[in-house]
């Protein structure tokens, strides 16, 4: 089966339904394919305790506010996955679910997309898939000799599943954080960070973050000195659960290690911390091995961009995988901006013939 439309949106989440918002506006035909079951993108496989940074109103995406959680300031992601699931059926989003894409590929005046339920031919493709289906893993001697369970943090769920158990956490960042404190209570707990944890003040949230990160692109784009954006503030926002954890002692980090061996961590000068697990907080990388056959990656596995749209094949928009492609566009209330911009690019690129 082939079908063919103006924009293929490859990703349902939240970039990829901003975007579907953005190309409905623009009156162009499109077709949203996402390779989850149901609705909620990346946030219905999130860690129990998981919430928003910022309140609903300011974690919304365009044309529909966020509503309130009762009794919670900041929204679980359950609360996010109820809100996507919505937002779709409220502007009626063309989203076809499952579909997986294996590849995107340059037919001369068309894009041809080949997934497992046929092939698309489009005039423009956005793709949105987002991080969370790359956990990145630091490649540390002795990782493979470890006998203890190792998993990422796409792969934690709740603090019940390692009652009692001596957890090593790694990561200094917003991921770490949380998931050491959700721990902190009832394991044995080694939160390791590369560097000095580095809390925002405890006022700041996701909106000031947001306009961090859109100040210092605003700086880049017109030649001034880098802001540094949300570096420039620390690195882990305090959210309630954090906060406490911190302030009653139970959050203090220990440098990093320097390899793992069969039973444990081992550090520089030899002290060692037994473990019955480790928890990986090491990032994500962008989820882009579908626009392999297109060439467009770098040496550090990007693909430069001017804005949203690939430098060099101008009918590809990537939207979502962090400031490389917008400002905060791997934040709910961040991605509406940059999914404007390439809607309204796509927009003028097919009304001159491309």
């Amino acid at each position: 089966m082939t079908e063919r439309t103006d924009v293929v949106v490859i990703g349902g989440g939240q970039a990829g339904l901003a975007a579907g918002y953005h190309l409905r506006r623009q009156g162009l035909d499109f077709v949203v394919l996402d390779a989850q079951a149901t609705p909620g993108g990346a946030w219905q496989h999130t860690w129990n305790s998981l919430h928003l940074f910022s309140p609903a109103a300011f974690s919304s995406l365009p044309g529909r506010l966020m509503p309130t959680q009762p009794g919670e300031e900041y929204p679980d992601a359950g609360h996010v996955v109820a809100y996507l699931s919505d937002y779709e059926k409220r502007y009626d989003l063309p989203v076809l679910r499952p579909v997986r894409v294996h590849g995107v590929h340059d037919d001369g005046r068309l894009l041809r997309v080949e997934t497992d339920s046929g092939t698309w031919q489009a005039r423009a493709v956005i793709s949105a898939t987002g991080t969370w289906w790359r956990p990145f893993l630091p490649a540390l001697p002795g990782r493979g000799d470890f006998e203890g369970r190792q998993l990422h943090a796409v792969s934690y769920r709740k603090p019940q599943d390692f009652t009692g158990r001596r957890v090593v956490v790694v990561g200094g960042g917003n991921s770490g954080a949380q998931i050491a404190a959700d721990l902190a209570h009832d394991t044995e707990l080694t939160w390791v960070t590369r560097r000095p944890p580095r809390f925002l003040a405890d006022d700041i949230d996701g909106r000031a973050l947001f306009d961090a990160a859109t100040a210092r692109r605003r700086a880049l784009d017109e030649g001034r000195t880098d802001t540094g954006g949300v570096a420039s503030l620390g690195d882990i926002v305090a959210v309630p659960p954090v906060r406490e954890a911190r302030d009653t002692g139970r959050l203090k980090a220990s440098p990093m290690f320097v390899r793992l061996d069969r039973d444990g961590v081992v550090w520089a000068d030899g002290t060692r911390a037994p473990a019955d697990a480790v928890i990986w907080c090491t990032g994500f990388r962008p989820a882009l091995s579908h626009l392999s056959p297109l060439g467009l990656r770098g040496s550090r596995g990007r693909i430069a961009t001017r804005g949203t749209r690939s430098v060099q094949e101008p009918r590809l928009h990537l939207l979502g995988y962090g400031d490389w492609t917008g400002p905060a566009s791997a934040t709910l209330i961040g991605v509406g901006r940059p999914a404007r911009d390439a809607a309204r690019e796509i927009a003028g690129l097919l009304a001159a013939g491309g």
